[in-house]
């Protein structure tokens, strides 16, 4: 993939940036080409070196930032690694473990938490979180959607947890090197031998085909991110107490190489957190016209286990049935884990041949683009991350026990 062929697909977006972002220095890229040098309300330098590692295989590459959102906007996958050398070194001794899943067994009470989810909070949460300019991991404005992000989970806590639950809950910032942070909340497990970790995981970061450009991210990945913020406050609501700590991630830098799962990843890792189960919910909106409504189920650089399991959970309790599909290694935040040897699956909002490809990473990701953007389908995916929730954190659910 040349960097000129890749430079003439970005041109047109940088070239449609409005003038006051940059400043007077920039760079010249030959035949008169030139991009800014520096650009208010970002944290970028598109000369700085990056440790790039294209379609999660082989040896890394070096490459500048402008090179990486060129390969980016030109549709390459990679890992940007540039701070994370030593994800997996583990993983060799976590093959080692032969782990199972028991049969899903707390029907009555997914089911009744399953009934208190509100498609219209979907649609509240995600309005606001769209109405950002953009959540570019490496702006300021995207800092803003992380902050909000996180006041209104605490918001929810404070709202909908019993007392008893709140001294459980964990809300924290896990910062990065650029200024977006991921987030990170954690109710900690009632058994005081079970040390395992499930996690439920979205991205809150967007992007366009430039940085700079309008990129609301309705379905890429808002629509996860809202996903699992009301799986999370259904829960709450609920008095959920697990016998094993379930963990909500929210991660940033997720279309800059996968950049904050695999810095969570490599702490966990190094820490030796005992993760038994992580399921990414990214893109879980859209169903093109003319298809079966379907949750789509990664089966490729996934854990096989975990991935029967979840399906088992889709046929139990979501309305609409599963289909396998498959999307590559660097697909979303659930291959950090997979490299680290967590096992993980990934869920998507259709046979990955008819997910929305005309509008993500543009402007026109919004929920008020199409009527193929499913608030009832979105909804679905929460019902499944409820699911995953209880019966792999452990909850025999003692409803009683609000406060």
């Amino acid at each position: 993939m040349k960097t000129a062929t890749l430079l003439l697909a970005l041109l047109p977006a940088v070239l449609a940036t409005p003038v006051s972002l940059f400043d007077n220095e920039q760079y010249v890229l030959g035949d008169n080409i030139q991009l800014p040098k520096s650009y208010p309300g970002f944290d970028l330098d598109l000369s700085a070196p990056r440790l790039v590692q294209l379609d999660g295989e082989g040896e890394p590459v070096v490459m500048t930032e402008l090179e990486k959102i060129l390969a980016k906007a030109g549709g390459a996958r990679f890992f940007d690694v540039t701070e994370t050398p030593n994800l997996g070194s583990r993983a060799h001794l976590r093959a080692l473990i032969g782990r199972s899943y028991p049969e899903p067994n707390n029907t009555e009470v997914v089911r009744s938490v399953i009934e208190t989810l509100q498609r219209q909070n979907l649609r509240v949460e995600l309005e606001k979180f769209t109405s950002f300019y953009t959540r570019y991991y490496r702006s300021l404005v995207g800092k803003e959607a992380q902050q909000w992000l996180m006041k209104r989970i605490s918001e929810i806590t404070e709202q909908s947890a019993p007392k008893s639950l709140q001294s459980l809950i964990s809300i924290q910032e896990f910062p990065h090197s650029w200024p977006q942070s991921s987030v990170i909340v954690r109710i900690n497990g009632s058994s005081p031998t079970d040390d395992g970790v499930v996690i439920l995981g979205a991205h809150l970061d967007s992007t366009g085909t430039s940085p700079f450009l309008r990129s609301p991210g309705a379905d890429d990945d808002g629509s996860g991110s809202i996903n699992i913020l009301e799986t999370y406050r259904a829960l709450i609501a609920a008095g959920f107490q697990p016998d094993r700590t379930v963990e909500f991630h929210w991660y940033s830098g997720e279309e800059g190489g996968l950049l904050g799962s695999q810095a969570i990843a490599q702490d966990y890792e190094q820490r030796d957190v005992n993760v038994i189960a992580m399921a990414q919910f990214d893109m879980t909106a859209w169903v093109k016209r003319g298809t079966r409504e379907q949750v789509g189920i990664v089966t490729d650089y996934t854990d096989p286990v975990l991935t029967e399991y979840n399906k088992k959970l889709v046929d139990l309790y979501l309305d609409i049935p599963w289909i396998e599909t498959q999307c590559g290694q660097v697909c979303s935040d659930h291959a950090s884990w997979g490299k680290a040897g967590y096992p993980g699956v990934f869920n998507i909002e259709s046979d990955y041949k008819d997910v929305n490809r005309g509008y993500v990473h543009t402007e026109n990701d919004r929920y008020d683009v199409s009527d193929e953007f499913s608030f009832t389908h979105m909804l679905e995916f929460s019902k499944l991350a409820v699911a995953f929730a209880i019966e792999l954190g452990g909850w025999t659910g003692n409803l009683s026990g609000r406060d």
